[in-house]
């Protein structure tokens, strides 16, 4: 089980095969014609949208602590309430390039603005899981 962002890394480690990690950052938005009820549901923390601001692709080891990546997003000025994350296995242990993840990212970036979240792993800004259920 997977609780935390430093699980990941060591489940990564774990893997046969070399890993790429993907990560798509998004900010919940409460819709312009949200109800009454989803605007008050939203002020405590629940329901609105999930969007997309920020993907990138990175190794493990370009990534070993979640503040360097926190830090990393500051610098994009995104604001982002929540991180998915999915992992990317190299093959004939060679590492997943970048230019490799460019279509799995993309196709993540777009499940998640569909809400078909359950492919990922989310993670709260302290790099806690998150259960989205």
């Amino acid at each position: 089980m997977i609780s935390s962002y430093t699980d990941l890394l060591k489940a990564a480690d774990a893997e046969p095969a070399p890993q790429r990690l993907l990560f798509v950052f998004c900010r919940a938005e409460l819709p312009d014609d949200a109800s009454e009820a989803e605007k008050a549901a939203f002020a405590n923390g629940e329901g609105g949208a999930l969007t997309p601001v920020i993907c990138v692709d990175k190794s493990p080891d370009e990534v070993s602590d979640f503040s360097a990546l926190v830090e990393e997003s500051r610098q994009t000025g995104q604001d982002w309430d929540m991180v998915f994350v999915a992992a990317m296995s190299g093959r004939g242990g060679m590492k997943p390039s970048s230019d490799e993840a460019q279509q799995p990212l993309t196709m993540m970036v777009e499940s998640i603005r569909l809400g078909h979240l359950g492919n990922y792993l989310p993670l709260n800004r302290n790099g806690q899981a998150v259960d989205l259920g």
